[in-house]
């Protein structure tokens, strides 16, 4: 009844060779007790998170798809079970993971808003925890967004409703000038696995990166210079969002389309051929079900 319940998104994919991997369970993991830990909960060992994944997914590896752009979703969760009624932290919890053979979550480029009264986190709070509060408290202003043929928002911060935070259930990148450019992390901007081996490629790749305050007037200002080369979300459902419409103060504003050797295209083909075991997997990101 008070809010202690916490989960993670995690996906395994079908390799080239036949077997099944798991994309960064381990951060998952971590990100998993630092949630956790701010819903005082109790964290989990990592014997019980990745062992326990794994050993599902030997049971549920029929169930892995094999067609480009899908995979296995997996859903560790946490709930408090104690039956009684009084605000404090539970002496009990239910730990469990379930598993859903999935797609590509979008099908076509992004028509997003900038939300400038409604909040879904403030600093101090709990925005960088993957709590299930912060989902329920974001869904009707999402359902109004979806009302006016948005998929997703772009989430402001909580004091001015100026600077960028996330979008939706993404982290959200931008390409300003050549340049990557992404939100700081902070105590109301969830810490995206993806958005982390986005950041990694980049910086492989001799891109440069910037993580920083970023504000809706710099975007607006940017694409109408043409210095925004291209908007995206990063997330595990997501994986890589490109974004066509940016809505701003009741007007909806295009971006070009992306070429074909747009950032956000080459890291996405990028991922999946690591994912999938068609690239070398230099950074050690995946894990063998069968290892």
């Amino acid at each position: 009844h008070y809010g202690q319940a916490i989960f993670e998104g995690v996906k395994a994919y079908r390799q080239a060779d036949g077997g099944v991997a798991i994309f960064r369970p381990q951060d998952n993991w971590q990100r998993f007790n630092r949630s956790a830990e701010r819903m005082a909960m109790p964290t989990i060992s990592e014997e019980v998170f990745v062992q326990g994944m794994r050993e599902l997914i030997k049971l549920d590896e029929a169930w892995v798809p094999g067609r480009p752009s899908s995979a296995l979703y997996i859903r560790p969760f946490m709930f408090a079970t104690d039956g009684f009624l009084g605000v404090r932290p539970s002496g009990s919890y239910h730990f469990g993971i379930i598993t859903c053979p999935v797609a590509a979550f979008f099908n076509q480029p992004l028509r997003v808003r900038f939300e400038q009264q409604y909040v879904r986190a403030a600093p101090g709070g709990a925005g960088y925890a993957k709590n299930a509060g912060n989902y329920g408290a974001a869904m009707l202003p999402a359902k109004l967004a979806q009302q006016e043929g948005y998929h997703q928002l772009l989430w402001t911060d909580a004091s001015e409703h100026q600077y960028v935070e996330e979008s939706g259930a993404m982290n959200v990148m931008f390409i300003l000038n050549g340049v990557l450019t992404t939100p700081a992390l902070s105590t109301s901007i969830l810490d995206g696995i993806t958005r982390r081996s986005v950041l990694e490629l980049a910086r492989d790749w001799g891109v440069p990166v910037e993580e920083r305050r970023v504000s809706s007037l710099e975007i607006m200002d940017a694409l109408a210079k043409g210095t925004l080369q291209e908007a995206f979300g990063v997330g595990t459902a997501a994986t890589i969002a490109p974004i066509a419409v940016i809505g701003f103060e009741g007007h909806d504003y295009e971006l070009p389309p992306a070429p074909a050797d747009a950032f956000s295209r080459r890291v996405g083909l990028a991922l999946e051929a690591i994912r999938t075991g068609q690239a070398p997997d230099t950074h050690n990101w995946m894990v063998a079900v069968n290892g």
